[in-house]
């Protein structure tokens, strides 16, 4: 069984740091200031992912006003092909209903291509292949991305806003 824990404080949320930066790229991560930090903002939640008494993964996710944005998400490598990122995305969508993520282009690479098959095997959709994830901060550049979604959107302009201007 796969249970989420909410790390609320800077102690909690340092413990998953490392992992953090080790595997996303400098351009598409926080500082681990600005990692820290999402314990006190009120729109954030950062969660440990477990299965049984042992820590599989993690997530953060906001909540805007008409949705969810999954703005990270990992399984350690250790525990990856055993069906977890399935059954992770099963309970965020079950708990969260409308999810938006952001994930790399198909062609940049194969690993690419098969998160992207995974997140369409698992109900999620592009609703925009020319979204630009603004840059996290000063010496860091703005990444182009897809953007995608388990529902239909009436607004991707107004959405796309929304996230710019709470998440990043």
């Amino acid at each position: 069984m796969v249970w989420f824990e909410e790390l609320q404080n800077r102690k909690k949320i340092s413990k998953i740091f490392y992992r953090y930066e080790k595997t996303f790229p400098e351009e598409e991560r926080r500082s681990k200031d600005q990692f820290l930090d999402l314990a006190e903002n009120p729109d954030a939640f950062v969660y440990s992912i477990n299965h049984e008494d042992e820590n599989i993964g993690y997530c953060v996710i906001w909540e805007l006003q008409e949705f969810y944005f999954l703005e990270h998400f990992e399984v350690f490598e250790e525990f990856r092909n055993q069906k977890f990122g399935e059954k992770i995305l099963e309970s965020l969508q079950e708990k969260f209903e409308k999810l938006i993520l952001e994930t790399e282009p198909d062609s940049l690479s194969e690993i690419a291509e098969r998160r992207l098959r995974f997140y369409e095997r698992n109900g999620f959709s592009v609703i925009e292949k020319n979204y630009l994830q603004p840059s996290y901060g000063e010496g860091k550049y703005a990444v182009n991305l897809f953007l995608m979604a388990n529902f239909e959107p009436e607004n991707l302009e107004t959405l796309v806003q929304e996230i710019y201007s709470t998440v990043y």
